[in-house]
């Protein structure tokens, strides 16, 4: 009380110039290119931003420590499986792409052949059958457009149908949910092949897979290309209910990927390439050396058997040769050996070949009178096929008389 009773005239001029401020800054107002603002507010959000900003950066500061260290306990832990993780996935994406190239190859080397979309054409759907029985489109495309029927139509979610029928501008597509379409479909898993149909209810099913098959739901169906309409691999939809048939068959309902009930634009595929898969170059090896590599050898050529060895087990008669004229007496003459002998000399004479001149068998015994070529004596035929083994190179034939006619000894 002493303080406002000593100082009460100033409290009171300080009061009355804020309340004389105050005032003009109520009624002044600061003007600038967009809008005015009268200063007390000017003021007034000069105050209090420093103690928004101050509450603000205690807030961020709080969930930042919050979010750095409380809340990121267990993210080594995470970090540590997602590095794991990303271990496995990197070992089997090599494996995979090893097998990938290992498929190329042994495709390229059984001269396996893969079919390519090269060539689309897009069309716009302008109406449709207006029917349930019938389900079928009209595409603003037709017969002028290059477009032909049985030709595959497309979206890039997947299969829509085929041209039914086409006309000069426009053409009729017969989508897969019509009951007299059929398509060629395979499981993407279980690699189970069958034909996709529609039904009258407007329901998607594929039939023809036995009943002691197991098909889970939810597996993808693509096109196997076996109906040489669609190429292989496209996609055609997911199984979304499995049960079982009163026939052998399973009743296996599609849910399409492709929305056939709102259709605005398609693709007709205008060319299928058919094109032979080629081997991975970039590999270290190729399918067929490593096929080759399995195989068992053979040797390339094949060692020569020795001559003697030939000669033993198949002796060929050597060519005649005239004999050693031998003198028997004043009168005696040559004469060549014959391959027959007359009816007067004995048996018939044994052809033989030439022996050396150094052969104990060259002539017969004395006193008898006849050549050496008539007749051969056991010990003279084998010590001649003892020089012959023993030489190192076979005798060469001698030039081959003109044959003559055998001539009789006479008697002594």
């Amino acid at each position: 009380m002493d303080v406002l009773g000593r100082y009460r005239n100033l409290i009171v001029l300080v009061g009355v110039l804020f309340a004389q401020v105050l005032g003009l800054a109520v009624q002044v107002k600061r003007t600038n290119d967009s809008e005015s603002t009268r200063v007390i507010r000017i003021w007034a959000v000069g105050a209090v931003t420093p103690l928004e900003k101050a509450l603000v950066w205690m807030q961020t500061s709080t969930g930042k420590i919050w979010h750095s260290y409380f809340y990121l306990r267990g993210v080594r832990a995470e970090n540590r499986s997602l590095k794991a993780q990303i271990e496995r996935m990197s070992l089997e994406q090599v494996r995979m792409s090893q097998d990938a190239d290992q498929a190329r190859r042994l495709q390229a080397l059984l001269g396996f052949k893969e079919q390519f979309i090269s060539q689309t054409m897009a069309a716009q759907v302008i109406g449709g059958s207006g029917s349930e029985q019938s389900r079928v489109v009209f595409i603003d495309k037709g017969e002028n457009d290059h477009l032909k029927r049985d030709m595959a139509v497309i979206t890039a979610d997947g299969i829509v149908g085929k041209v039914l029928n086409v006309y000069p501008s426009t053409s009729q597509v017969l989508l897969i949910d019509d009951q007299t379409s059929g398509v060629g479909a395979i499981l993407d898993k279980t690699r189970l092949q069958g034909i996709l149909r529609g039904t009258p209810s407007g329901e998607v099913v594929l039939e023809k897979v036995m009943s002691d098959e197991t098909v889970p739901p939810g597996e993808q169906v693509l096109t196997s290309g076996g109906d040489g309409i669609f190429p292989k691999g496209l996609l055609v939809g997911r199984v979304t209910k499995v049960s079982t048939g009163s026939d052998l068959f399973l009743n296996i309902r599609v849910r399409p990927s492709a929305n056939l009930s709102k259709l605005e634009e398609v693709l007709v595929v205008t060319k299928i390439d058919e094109r032979q898969a080629q081997p991975d170059q970039s590999g270290t090896a190729r399918a067929a050396d490593i096929l080759a590599g399995r195989l068992p050898t053979v040797p390339a050529t094949v060692p020569a058997k020795p001559e003697n060895a030939e000669k033993d087990a198949a002796p060929s008669p050597a060519a005649p040769r005239t004999a050693a004229p031998t003198t028997a007496g004043s009168d005696a003459k040559p004469k060549a050996a014959s391959p027959e002998a007359s009816a007067s000399s004995g048996p018939p004479a044994v052809r033989k070949t030439a022996p050396p001149a150094s052969s104990p068998g060259t002539s017969s015994g004395a006193g008898s009178g006849t050549s050496s070529g008539t007749a051969a004596t056991p010990a003279g035929a084998a010590a001649g096929t003892a020089a012959t083994k023993a030489s190192p190179k076979p005798a060469k034939p001698a030039v081959q008389p003109k044959p003559q006619p055998a001539v009789q000894d006479s008697p002594q």
